[in-house]
């Protein structure tokens, strides 16, 4: 089953650049999740500043440029996995923030492991 992963941290920590060793040992989880298919596809985002929402409520549409500084967090980066198991996705999610956790001391964010829905499935 494919899953949508997303790490959610205060848009404070895209002033400047995450830590070199972080860097570092994210490429070699990258490469090695490529290698052994868990990984389907994974990027990182620019700050909200770039970006815009676009909402509809009440039957209107409105576009909101950013910077959403009401957020009190932003989605920083995401990743498709192509995993057995729900336990399995955890498990490289959690690999994932235990990387920040060792290279990145001080850092506090979540990541967000989702099912994604394949054609055919549902009601």
């Amino acid at each position: 089953m494919k899953y949508l992963t997303f790490i959610r941290h205060p848009e404070k920590y895209r002033d400047s650049p995450p830590p070199a060793a972080l860097m570092e040992a994210m490429g070699k989880f990258v490469e090695k999740s490529l290698k052994d298919g868990t990984l389907v596809d994974t990027g990182g985002l620019l700050p909200s500043k770039d970006g815009a929402r676009i909402r509809l409520a009440n039957g209107k549409i409105t576009v909101t440029d950013g910077p959403f500084t009401e957020a009190k967090e932003v989605i920083g980066g995401w990743a498709i996995l192509q995993t057995d198991s729900k336990a399995e996705a955890i498990r490289i999610a959690t690999e994932f923030m235990e990387m920040h956790r060792k290279h990145w001391p001080g850092f506090e964010g979540e990541s967000e492991v989702r099912p994604m829905f394949d054609p055919g499935m549902g009601p």
